[in-house]
């Protein structure tokens, strides 16, 4: 993606390790999706950034087009787009989600 926002979102998932496109807040999600994902990454003690896409109209399209998957929240791992909430829930319930982080040199403190 070679407009403006596809320049921004892939500066973001470039320079943070964990990136999570959500709506709300880690501190204060507005959606159930974006909270369950937000508990996982708080539960293995996984530093990551977040970006609100309600915040930003353009953002909130700009990144569905930019992964090609049509729903929020949206979580990129070392750059690599990993899925939405329900992937994120059953990669942390099977353990895939701790092996690939670790596999990927980040912090996990829950096993």
């Amino acid at each position: 993606m070679s407009t403006p926002i596809g320049q921004r979102i892939q500066a973001l998932v470039e320079e943070n390790p964990v990136m999570l496109f959500m709506k709300g807040t880690p501190d204060f999600p507005q959606c159930g999706f974006s909270a369950r994902v937000v508990q996982v990454l708080n539960h293995l003690g996984v530093p990551f950034k977040a970006e609100n896409v309600l915040a930003d109209p353009e953002m909130r399209e700009g990144i569905k087009i930019f992964s090609d998957w049509p729903t929020i929240p949206q979580l990129y791992v070392k750059g690599e787009f990993i899925g939405g909430c329900d992937i994120i829930m059953e990669m942390a319930q099977s353990g895939e989600l701790q092996t690939l982080l670790k596999e990927k040199g980040i912090a996990c403190a829950a096993a």
